[in-house]
């Protein structure tokens, strides 16, 4: 099964020439999950991907530079005529944010769902969860961590035979942990496997609730709006520095730390150099720029640089 994360949008509060505010897309399989949709972010789609039929929207929280992107792409999916349901999620308050922009919305020709989510609400998918946790903003504010199903251990094939089992539907039973012929499953299958891990932080300062929930992940997608010498205004501001984030993804054990929610004061090669210092595997992924997570033991994740032309290329 295919997991990779776009960011569509990298920026913090304010765009820049280079960066659109914030919006991350995961996909997996089939799925297509959007965080954030800031000012921009259907235009950005079409400048990437396309402008994808998303079920699932979510929300970090309701600063505008983190919502202001979907009365116009919900206007777009009306447009076009879309029939297919859409639910937006978020946190305490997108019902009354949504009844504000009714007006601006109108009617939509397809079904809008909103759900308003608590910290620990786990949404189960086919062979994954998204489950929203509470992180440390001027406002209520979540994260959102994507958890896949541990996966059935290795099947040894060669250890069935062995033991008399033929190759056939038995093999099938062993897999599902039945016993065959006096041969018990835990004889031929492995222990489990653990599946893929990507965690969202939105808008945040640090904390230790953070490192625990993005513990062992694959991918720890992590707001940077300052350096180290910021971090006074950082702390006023409840967002995180670069060197914070590092370190939070080093206590963490993360397999890759993508740092996003870039000031337009920076342009990102800085913010990557601080945090290397004390977490080598940090991108600062420009927009349009996506992580492959390949299965644990094919290999860790990998960072694929994306450009739309010489105009588009800043450091990394």
């Amino acid at each position: 099964m295919d997991l990779d994360v776009v960011f569509i949008g990298t920026a913090g509060s304010a765009p820049s020439a280079r960066r659109a505010l914030p919006a991350t897309l995961v996909r997996r399989g089939g799925d297509r999950l959007l965080f954030d949709c800031g000012e921009g972010t259907q235009r950005q789609l079409l400048r990437s991907i396309g402008l994808v039929e998303l079920e699932e929207v979510f929300i970090t929280h309701f600063h505008a530079d983190h919502w202001l992107g979907l009365p116009g792409m919900l206007k777009t999916f009306s447009l076009r005529g879309r029939e297919r349901p859409l639910t937006v999620y978020g946190p305490p308050g997108l019902n009354a944010l949504f009844n504000a922009l009714r007006i601006v919305i109108g009617k939509n020709t397809y079904p809008l769902e909103l759900v308003e989510l608590e910290p620990g609400d786990e949404l189960q998918r086919d062979g994954y969860l998204i489950a929203p946790f509470a992180v440390d903003h001027r406002v209520t504010a979540y994260g959102y961590a994507v958890v896949e199903h541990e996966r059935p251990g290795r099947f040894d094939d060669a250890k069935a035979r062995e033991l008399g089992i033929p190759f056939g539907p038995d093999f099938g039973r062993l897999q599902r942990g039945e016993t065959v012929n006096g041969v018990e499953s835990s004889q031929v299958v492995g222990p489990p496997r653990p599946g893929r891990k990507v965690i969202l932080s939105g808008d945040t300062a640090p904390s230790t609730r953070m490192t625990a929930i993005a513990h062992g992940a694959d991918l720890l997608v992590h707001e940077a709006t300052f350096l180290q010498a910021e971090a006074e205004r950082a702390a006023e501001t409840a967002h995180s520095t670069a060197l914070a984030a590092a370190q939070l993804a080093a206590g963490a054990e993360v397999k890759m730390l993508a740092l996003t929610h870039v000031s337009p004061r920076y342009s990102g090669g800085e913010l990557r150099d601080e945090a290397r210092m004390v977490f080598e595997n940090t991108i600062v992924p420009r927009d349009f720029d996506s992580v492959e997570i390949p299965l644990p033991e094919r290999g860790p994740p990998v960072h694929h640089r994306e450009s739309l032309g010489s105009e588009e290329q800043q450091p990394l």
